[in-house]
């Protein structure tokens, strides 16, 4: 596994905190050489030093939602690093609640953030990717998704559907690049022992909490994982994985199942938020 990234470059978006901030760790343990993107430089400024030790990195506060701020990206790498090797799409946005309860503004900003950023990032590294494999090796794009893109959830609409979007958008794209060179994949988690959702426990849904929560290091190793090109889909945990699908196929199942479900979440949510105080 170290072999395979050794001095390669990987950009990952996100990159400050959570599971951008651990996939950042693992990559570099493995000598990759590192472009992180966040919105805060001084987050920014404290994973640099701590990997700085382990290998080369490019730090850059932007909005990944900017097309012009990714584009002076790309040129900064380039001129960096000379190759662009991997991308993994992991920045995200939820203003959680209810459509009707939500403001345009945060809607839009949900479709922005989740959707239409990756596919622009992804559709401008492409050829920087394309470029840097063709003097040997591989490269790959890993977006993270959600257990939300892959069956409706309710109370996190626009949340789900822009994962949805993300999760055909990243199985086509797949089909285009076949034998490329170039593999493209998602992880799809549930719950995540982090700030995105454990600071904001109480206007999380009841049912997310029904799904056993993953730690970074799982979805982390997911992404390794899909980056080698192993998978094109990691769903976390698996039997959630199987769930969705399930719920997917048969609604009137889902719907059947939802108040189970519901009083399931409502219990284990206690006991997190139990731990958190």
């Amino acid at each position: 596994m170290t072999k395979h990234f050794h001095g390669k470059t990987v950009i990952i978006t996100g990159a400050s905190a959570g599971v951008g901030a651990e996939t950042a760790r693992a990559f570099a343990k493995m000598k990759a050489k590192l472009v992180l993107l966040a919105r805060g430089q001084q987050a920014l400024d404290a994973i640099s030093e701590e990997l700085s030790v382990h290998t080369d990195v490019l730090v850059i506060a932007m909005d990944v939602s900017n097309a012009t701020d990714c584009q002076k990206m790309l040129v900064s790498a380039q001129e960096k690093f000379g190759d662009i090797h991997y991308l993994i799409n992991n920045a995200g946005y939820h203003k959680r609640g209810e459509v009707e309860n939500n403001s345009p503004e945060a809607l839009a900003k949900m479709v922005d953030v989740n959707l239409r950023a990756p596919i622009e990032l992804t559709a401008l590294t492409l050829p920087y990717i394309r470029t840097s494999i063709t003097k040997g090796g591989f490269g790959g794009i890993v977006n993270v998704g959600s257990l939300a893109g892959r069956t409706p959830l309710q109370g996190a609409a626009t949340y789900s559907a822009t994962k949805s979007g993300l999760r055909a958008f990243t199985y086509a794209l797949s089909d285009e690049l076949l034998g490329s060179g170039i593999s493209v994949g998602l992880v799809s988690p549930g719950p995540i022992n982090t700030g995105f959702i454990m600071s904001e426990i109480d206007e999380v849904e009841d049912i997310v909490f029904s799904q056993p929560m993953s730690s970074p290091q799982q979805v982390t190793d997911a992404i390794i994982c899909v980056a080698k090109g192993e998978k094109v889909e990691i769903s976390l945990p698996n039997s959630s994985g199987w769930l969705t699908t399930i719920s997917y196929l048969f609604p009137a199942l889902r719907r059947l199942l939802r108040h189970s479900l519901y009083k399931k979440g409502r219990k284990a949510k206690e006991r997190y938020r139990n731990k958190t105080q």
